[in-house]
């Protein structure tokens, strides 16, 4: 049997964007916003999207080769908590204002990455 995982930057991204759209309860207000179509990955990451909550900013989403990043700009601690317990590669990131960072580096790890943006929704009513 072969086994295939999905590690493409942008479809991993893609798959992302329409899980966060496409879903309710605690993602219902979640929109997906200034999408950029035809998006380049790089090694530093180029952004593909912005997420939104209830209209506010939640994070933006870049594309690397091999895996996208999410950068929460609100609710960080609740998203280094969510990510650590889900498993997930996570780290702050020391800017003004500070972010934190999940990596999502294959399509499997899609849906625990929703349950960060999830318990940052949450947070954050």
């Amino acid at each position: 049997m072969v086994s295939h995982e999905l590690d493409d930057g942008v479809r991993i991204a893609q798959l992302l964007a329409s899980d966060l759209v496409g879903h309710e309860d605690g993602l219902a207000a979640v929109t997906v916003t200034d999408a950029d179509p035809e998006v380049e990955p790089t090694a530093d990451g180029t952004r593909a999207y912005r997420v939104r909550a209830a209209d506010r900013p939640l994070a933006s989403v870049f594309v690397h080769p091999d895996r996208a990043r999410i950068e929460f700009e609100a609710g960080q601690e609740a998203a280094l908590d969510a990510a650590r317990e889900a498993g997930l590669r996570v780290r702050p990131k020391l800017v003004d204002p500070p972010r934190t960072v999940i990596f999502v580096e294959n399509g499997a790890e899609v849906k625990r990455a929703l349950g960060v943006v999830e318990a940052v929704v949450e947070s954050r009513d």
